[in-house]
């Protein structure tokens, strides 16, 4: 009982009445609207991957997932299974329902990286056959078709042919005793065809009257001689009908023989599109997914700029005012968190917002707050806000509290038993959320109370919040570590609350400055405040100190992200400036050892001259060549080194943070470049693939080009020796004004008989058939590779289909 009364106090219902109309389906509408809360971590887990891997689908997809086609059968699959005959209308809602499923499976199976819904839609059946039966016997207008079955046709046939004698019979009448019909015109009253007589003039036209008009001036008479005609065609819609519906029968217990396989598939296909409306309303509340956390291995509740999800449906739809998002971080170790402040000053909504957070990520729902989203998984979510009272069973607002509260320590205490089964954890975690505990009676006894159902609370639950204005709760901080305050911001100056939320700070009364500032005598004031007493005083005077020590921390953390940015900047143009010095640098050191090598070569040249004079005259050409060596020995003491080769770019791996210039964001890499030089990279929620020339390093580095090793000859499979390829009359499939769905049908039948190749003539049309037999080729377990057929054969209209 208690857990539904939380839920109504939090207007979950609210919550998922807008989630429904994120649904496309109205199956998948009525279960948001109905959400049910899973009762394990690894379901909720399960739950949000659904969630995720849709996300990502949907982002690749230009149109988003298609659910067109899919209705709710439910109805019609229990009437056929109860022997019960279906209409026209329900049997192509079958159909269509089955095309719009194995649409989904189809898009699923065509992308990479989505285990849970590609396991989801693994057995899938989709009967395209039954599908295809229907289709053959259904119409679009849901009328059963002349092609159902031979005898229907010749009964249609019979129709027509009756018809056609009556109205020529009753056009002749018409034309031979225009004086005696009010118009010319045949019509029907029932199944009986009759023209309109006047009624001075009825013996004119003997016959049968079937109707009169409001003013009795006009008859509808059957005339005697299409009499027997009439009877004639009476009996042959009769016939008609008992062959139509022997043939919706026989449909309908088709149906009902794979009738388990259809209802999976309702549940397959409702899944899908809760998992899509969950998707699509978390991508419109700007939400991120949260990750589960265990408090006992030391980690911390974040949830920084977290809205109310309500609220922000009411900015955005109900020009509400703009939603101010509060940060909830609270360590392991702290069990209750008490907030203080005053009234309208965002206390209860804080308790809202953090209640439907817990749940929205325990039904797989992104929460509204800012990465990274950590949230412990609550079993229950216990909930006593508002006024209790109640006329009608004599409870005031202090016993309506005090009997919910009662049935949370009850709920509680379940909880623990059933938790000692299965965690060998000492408290069950349970989150509780109680809103100015310990109010509607006594302060004294009220406070009092307060302090001992909070410290209850500490040892039975795995967190609680509570909002209060016991200044007495504030001091529990101080006692026991396990506790912690917290209070909403009051701006004193326009008498207005900020709905800031402050930690480590309780809050301070300040009805008194309220009352002065609101025209209250300053002298009721100041006796007001002789009557509450200095320690009050002084305890207001503390906190004021601190709210104002706190406004100056946040003023001068603002003035260090200034000071930091301002850093980041001139850092940025330093380096720039360090990076072209550099390159002058180098540039000049590059002209040096040019001119060097130069000099030295000319130096040598010049003494190679003197070696050849010297050696044509007297024999001291000897000493002339020790000159030499020592020349080349000092040009090579003074020539500069070879340059070692420059390092290659960056390349990036994994979890390095790389700039996209183009974007103008900086990313994670999820994955390594690949052969064609791809990398996927993340920034916020967003997943992309990118060229490995559009990213740099945070430095600057621009990755080094990969070699693309030349691709191996494709191996081309022979076909087999004992099949020739020769097109004939047995192989050759003509698709042409067929349906896609259709096609598939025939060319599954075609496909399982081959033992060669198939050419399939599918023409060129609006090229839908084209694609459609290729996507099914190519998904087809016997199919090993298909290609146009040669010009002669029919080129792009026709495509040759290679068996294995």
């Amino acid at each position: 009982m208690i857990q539904s009364e939380t839920l109504e106090l939090l207007e979950w219902h609210r919550l998922c009445q807008h989630l429904a109309t994120f649904a496309a389906t109205k199956l998948g509408a009525t279960a948001a609207r109905h959400l049910k809360i899973p009762d394990s971590q690894i379901q909720s887990e399960q739950l949000l991957e659904q969630t995720k891997e849709v996300y990502q689908l949907e982002t690749r997809l230009t149109t988003g997932l298609s659910f067109e086609g899919i209705q709710d059968i439910g109805d019609s699959l229990e009437r056929a299974e109860r022997s019960g005959v279906l209409a026209g209308d329900e049997l192509l809602a079958i159909a269509t329902t089955l095309a719009g499923a194995r649409n989904l499976r189809r898009v699923i199976d065509n992308q990479e990286d989505l285990p849970i819904l590609t396991d989801l839609v693994a057995d899938l059946r989709t009967y395209p056959e039954l599908e295809q039966e229907i289709h053959r016997c259904i119409d679009e207008r849901a009328q059963v078709t002349d092609r159902a079955s031979q005898k229907l046709g010749e009964i249609r046939t019979d129709l027509r042919r009756v018809r056609s004698q009556i109205t020529q019979k009753l056009q002749n009448i018409l034309q031979a005793k225009s004086g005696a019909v009010q118009e010319q015109l045949i019509t029907q009253r029932g199944d009986r065809f009759v023209i309109p007589v006047k009624a001075p003039q009825k013996d004119a036209i003997p016959g049968i009257v079937h109707d009169t008009s409001t003013s009795g001036a006009t008859l509808y008479v059957e005339p005697n001689s299409v009499v027997p005609l009439g009877n004639q065609l009476r009996q042959i819609i009769r016939r008609e009908q008992a062959e139509e519906e022997a043939i919706r029968r026989a449909l309908t217990e088709q149906v009902a023989a794979v009738k388990p396989d259809l209802e999976r598939l309702l549940a397959i296909a409702t899944t899908l599109d809760l998992a899509t409306a969950r998707s699509r309303y978390s991508y419109w509340l700007g939400a991120n997914p949260p990750r589960f956390i265990r408090r006992e291995d030391n980690e911390i509740i974040t949830l920084r700029n977290l809205r109310h999800p309500l609220l922000v449906w009411q900015q955005q739809h109900e020009q509400g005012q703009p939603v101010v998002p509060v940060d909830l971080l609270i360590n392991p170790l702290i069990r209750v968190v008490t907030i203080t402040g005053p009234n309208t000053g965002g206390k209860t909504v804080t308790l809202k917002t953090l209640g439907l957070a817990a749940l929205m990520a325990k039904v797989g729902l992104f929460v509204p707050a800012r990465e990274p989203v950590e949230i412990p998984w609550f079993d229950q979510v216990l909930a006593d806000i508002g006024d209790e009272q109640s006329l009608q069973q004599s409870l005031s607002t202090f016993s309506g509290h005090i009997r919910r509260i009662s049935r949370i320590l009850e709920a509680l205490d379940n909880g623990k038993a059933e938790n000692l089964d299965y965690s060998p954890l000492p408290t069950p975690h349970s989150l509780v959320l109680l809103d100015e505990v310990g109010a509607g009676t006594d302060p004294v006894e009220g406070s009092a109370l307060a302090i001992a159902l909070l410290q209850y609370l500490a040892n039975h639950a795995q967190l609680t919040i509570a909002t209060t204005h016991f200044g007495e709760l504030k001091a529990l901080k101080y006692e026991d570590e396990r506790f912690e305050n917290a209070s909403v911001e009051f701006d004193e100056s326009t008498l207005s609350p900020t709905y800031r939320l402050l930690w480590g700070i309780p809050g301070r009364s300040n009805a008194l400055t309220i009352a002065l500032r609101l025209g209250l005598k300053p002298e009721v004031v100041e006796e007001a405040k002789t009557q509450v007493g200095e320690a009050t005083d002084e305890v207001n005077q503390v906190i004021a100190g601190l709210e104002a020590q706190r406004r100056s921390q946040e003023t001068k953390a603002a003035e260090a992200q200034s000071l930091l940015q301002q850093a980041e900047r001139l850092y940025k143009e330093v380096s720039a400036k360090a990076a072209s010095l550099e390159e002058r640098e180098s540039s000049l050191r590059a002209s040096q050892e040019i001119a060097v090598k130069e000099a030295i070569a000319q130096a040598k040249g010049e003494i190679a001259q003197v070696i050849r004079r010297l050696q044509k005259g007297t024999p001291t050409a000897q000493e002339a060549q020790q000159a030499t060596n020592a020349l080349n020995q000092i040009g090579q003491q003074y020539q500069p080194a070879t340059p070692a080769k420059p390092k290659a770019g960056f390349m990036p791996k994994v979890g390095d943070r790389v700039r996209i210039p183009k974007l103008g964001q900086i990313a994670d890499v999820i994955t390594a470049p690949d052969q064609d030089g791809e990398l996927s990279v993340r920034f916020g929620l967003m997943k992309m693939t990118v060229k490995l020339q559009d990213v740099e390093s945070l430095d600057g580095q621009k990755p080094e080009p990969i070699v693309k090793p030349k691709p191996a000859p494709a191996a081309v499979t022979p076909p087999p020796q004992n099949v020739p390829e020769i097109r004939t009359s047995q192989n050759t499939i003509d698709l042409r004004g067929k349906r896609v769905a259709d096609a598939e049908y025939i060319l599954d039948k075609a496909i399982s008989e081959a033992t060669g190749p198939v050419w399939i003539i599918h023409g060129y049309g609006t090229g839908k058939l084209r694609q459609g037999v290729h996507a099914f080729l190519q998904q087809h377990p016997r199919v090993n590779n298909y290609e146009p057929a040669e010009q002669a054969d029919g080129g792009t209209g026709v495509t040759v289909a290679h068996i294995k």
